[in-house]
């Protein structure tokens, strides 16, 4: 019987090589091709219609004001004159060379830590009073948040009435224990230390209420393994509650620094003249709408300020964040 062998017609000659097969290429979706899809163009009209209303705010009230104050902190500039005389860095020169700038950046210093430092000891003090179960702790946190949200012009003249030394309740205080009252208002010392208590006492409520939001968020789980393993309170506190607590710490030194050091109302309302509590905000409110009159000087206070609060936000985002624990 015959058979017949039959041969693929792709098979390949003997003794030549089979022929390069070519590489496949990706083919790209249509979408791709085209660029933008319907939807990503969509999506980018909403993203503009929410946030350029947004953005030119910002840039019109924010932005805008701070380029014309960097330029009006090169003139020559009386309030309310008609003309002015470009100087360039001279107003920044006169600021670091006068006899007040060591005063005044020595006040915003002290006023900015003893502030910050206080409001956030304090504050993380009574978020542990309010974080047990007892009765009463609501009353008693809307009691220590309501002066945060009172106007500091309000808070500042009843305060003032307090440390008033002529007829103020605190001296009325002290003289029932035969005992005189300082000169609170006319002591430039004692000027900065009665702002400081007042300020802090304003803000001490909003430290408490982030602190205690912090608490109420920790994992019971791993305090409860703690106790179990025969760490006391103190010890669970500082070994576990505090790292946890870091993220709260550290949005509270950046905010409550930043609402330090651009403190005006109660500066002005308890002590008009600025006697020993002149920070550098109120220094520049002083020049311009004072007896001096001087818009260019106080523009480059205002720069001087802007410019330390900006390196202080980016030192602490860029050094402080990292002993941050998010986890």
């Amino acid at each position: 019987m015959c058979t017949q062998q039959i041969h693929s017609s792709s098979a390949a000659p003997a003794g030549r090589p089979e022929p390069a097969v070519p590489p496949i290429r990706a083919v790209r979706p249509a979408q791709d091709r085209r660029g933008w899809s319907g939807r990503s163009r969509r999506d980018f009209l909403v993203f503009l219609a929410m946030a350029l209303p947004n953005l030119l705010l910002i840039g019109t009230f924010t932005y805008w004001p701070l380029i014309n104050n960097i330029y009006y902190s090169t003139l020559d500039w009386t309030l309310g004159s008609a003309s002015a005389t470009v100087v360039g860095l001279q107003n920044y020169v006169t600021f670091f060379t006068s006899e007040d700038a060591p005063k005044v950046l020595g006040t915003t210093a002290i006023f900015t830590l003893v502030t910050v430092g206080g409001s956030m000891v304090l504050g993380l003090l009574v978020a542990l009073a309010f974080n047990s179960k007892v009765r009463g702790t609501t009353f008693a946190r809307s009691a220590v948040f309501a002066p945060y949200v009172l106007s500091g012009v309000g808070v500042g003249l009843v305060w003032l009435f307090i440390f008033d030394p002529g007829y103020g309740v605190l001296t009325w205080m002290l003289r029932g224990f035969g005992q005189q009252s300082p000169q609170w208002i006319n002591d430039p010392q004692l000027s900065l230390v009665m702002v400081i208590v007042v300020y802090v006492w304003k803000n001490l409520g909003y430290c408490a209420v982030v602190y205690l939001a912090g608490l109420q968020s920790l994992p019971r789980d791993v305090m409860e393994a703690a106790a179990l393993d025969g760490a006391n309170s103190a010890r669970r506190f500082f070994s576990i509650s505090m790292p946890l607590l870091s993220p709260t710490t550290f949005f509270l030194l950046i905010t409550t620094m930043l609402s330090s050091l651009q403190a005006f109302d109660l500066i002005r309302i308890m002590t008009p003249l600025g006697n020993g509590t002149s920070t550098l905000i109120y220094e520049a409110y002083l020049q311009a709408f004072g007896a001096y009159n001087r818009a260019g000087y106080s523009a480059a206070i205002s720069v001087v300020l802007f410019v330390i609060l900006l390196i202080i936000t980016v030192l602490q985002l860029r050094f402080v964040e990292r002993k941050v624990h998010y986890s």
